[in-house]
């Protein structure tokens, strides 16, 4: 008879306990004390194990700097809870909306490899008080990254749960201190048309764009993400920064991210500006407000095919429904 040993993840949340209630102990002192370190920690943390059949180009972790290699896995937050299975890794590396690189989904992580994520450089402007351009590694030094487990919807009526690596934007607000006529905060991914075929389509309006209120932006919720499965973000996940809005729907959380700016009129977005009778500025999740392509009443998981009610705000309207009263 042949016992088949299952091995859990870093990320992975016990079978009994679909929703991170307890508190887990750091997975880094985890291993330490029981002395594994060094590739072999890595390759049971992450499932990567020799002869494992779940090793993708989805994980980065061969080429990790000094400096991730200490940030991640990052301490988890157990304060967002998730009320569903964490979708399989594999899974949610291989079926990417990223119309820069793609239309297919499962196209998109060939395709962004392409693109270079380091050097890498945010810029913050516009109405703030001191104005700054942060290095990636500036990032992940000055601001504390965790792990957070958030619902993922997406406008076209599937969803998955991801434990996301970040920080709130709320901290890098904090850190440039906006002016107090700024409304909104617009976020600007990068523009390399030779890289990205997609955007090669000059009729478009590329870069990609998005933006949200400054309230929205403050609030604790919104997560400028920089890892997922406790490992920096592949490319096709928004390397090597984007931006997580969990109550909105995903074409929102725009990734690899170089500018944000602090200003005091709503701005045109991507999706806005080509179709603003599909894609409203604002996109909050709500099963109410029917889409004309999908119905936005239900849900369907990917990898599982599990079919979900869809919840207002994506179920953080305890978090997020003030801002709309």
């Amino acid at each position: 008879m042949t016992h088949h040993i299952k091995i859990p993840k870093g990320w992975e949340m016990p079978e009994h306990d679909l929703t991170p209630e307890s508190i887990f102990m750091n997975r880094r002192e985890v291993l330490q004390a029981m002395g594994w370190v060094g590739a072999l920690s890595a390759s049971l943390l992450y499932g990567c194990a020799p002869g494992s059949s779940e090793v993708t180009n989805a994980h980065p972790e061969t080429n990790l700097t000094p400096l991730e290699k200490k940030l991640y896995p990052a301490t988890r937050v157990t304060r967002y809870k998730l009320d569903r299975r964490v979708t399989e890794e594999a899974v949610a590396a291989s079926y990417n909306n990223y119309y820069e690189f793609s239309e297919v989904k499962e196209d998109v992580d060939h395709h962004a490899q392409k693109l270079k994520t380091r050097p890498w450089q945010v810029e913050v402007t516009g109405l703030v008080e001191q104005p700054k351009t942060y290095d990636l590694d500036d990032l992940l030094k000055k601001f504390h990254l965790e792990e957070r487990f958030y619902r993922h919807r997406c406008v076209e009526a599937w969803a998955m749960a991801v434990p996301w690596t970040g920080f709130p934007l709320k901290a890098l607000l904090d850190d440039v201190k906006p002016l107090s006529k700024a409304r909104y905060v617009r976020l600007v991914s990068f523009h390399e048309p030779f890289t990205a075929q997609g955007q090669i389509a000059f009729w478009q309006p590329w870069p990609y764009s998005e933006a949200l209120t400054v309230k929205e932006a403050m609030n604790e919720l919104t997560l400028l993400t920089t890892g997922v499965y406790g490992h920096p973000l592949p490319k096709q996940h928004g390397a090597p920064v984007r931006l997580i809005a969990p109550w909105k729907y995903g074409f929102k959380s725009i990734k690899a991210i170089q500018r944000i700016e602090l200003i005091d009129t709503k701005p045109q977005t991507f999706w806005n500006t080509l179709q603003p009778h599909e894609y409203g500025f604002t996109a909050n999740v709500n099963p109410d407000i029917p889409h004309p392509r999908w119905p936005q009443t239900k849900e369907k998981m990917i990898g599982t095919g599990e079919i979900r009610l869809t919840q207002l705000y994506n179920g953080y309207g305890d978090f997020v429904a003030d801002l709309y009263s």
